[in-house]
């Protein structure tokens, strides 16, 4: 009987341990930005981000390893810093925006590479209306806290696509067919 008690006790207290690593996050947006760059004519990136979007995180343990991610961006927020850019990416040539408004990433696995605080980010990302399978670098940037104490940790994650797999744009010498993504992105515990 002792030893049963001592199990139980055992058990609960790991079982206590592991959920209190465990947790869900989300994106603070003030301080976060999901952006692309794209070769234009050859000689020059034309950089630009989505300025609505939401992301949670939830992590099975103390680090990211095993981590899910799930991404909602507005693909109307499309912002390169020139209107008429904007809203030509906004049409039926790019993003057509009326048909789909979202850009969505669902991850599949996040595994730790051999290099503390990088991981493998695999996942599922979806444009305008067509959906492929994709592979990412993350890296855990940090852990702090916010000016309301709550906890919050630092994530690059970075890739390359061909705009060309997601039915967008037609491939020509003066607009590159790979676009590099980059979202710098810090999120808070909820």
């Amino acid at each position: 009987m002792k030893n049963l008690a001592i199990g139980l006790v055992g058990a609960f207290a790991l079982f206590s341990f592991v959920a209190s690593q465990a947790g869900m996050w989300s994106v603070d947006g003030a301080h976060s930005r999901l952006g692309f760059t794209i070769l234009h004519n050859g000689i020059t990136n034309v950089h630009g981000n989505f300025g609505k979007f939401t992301m949670e995180v939830t992590t099975p343990n103390e680090d990211f390893n095993g981590a899910t991610i799930t991404l909602n961006a507005d693909a109307a927020s499309v912002n390169t810093g020139i209107e008429a850019r904007d809203n030509h990416l906004r049409t039926a040539d790019c993003f057509e925006v009326e048909k789909y408004p979202n850009i969505t990433f669902k991850s599949t696995a996040v595994i730790a590479t051999k290099v503390e605080g990088t991981y493998t980010v695999e996942g599922d990302l979806t444009m305008h209306g067509v959906t492929k399978k994709v592979i990412f670098n993350g890296v855990h940037t940090g852990n702090g806290k916010n000016y309301k104490g709550t906890e919050v940790a630092g994530l690059q994650i970075s890739g390359v696509v061909k705009r060309s797999e997601f039915g967008m744009g037609e491939v020509s010498p003066g607009l590159a067919d790979e676009v590099k993504l980059q979202a710098d992105i810090e999120i808070v515990k909820n």
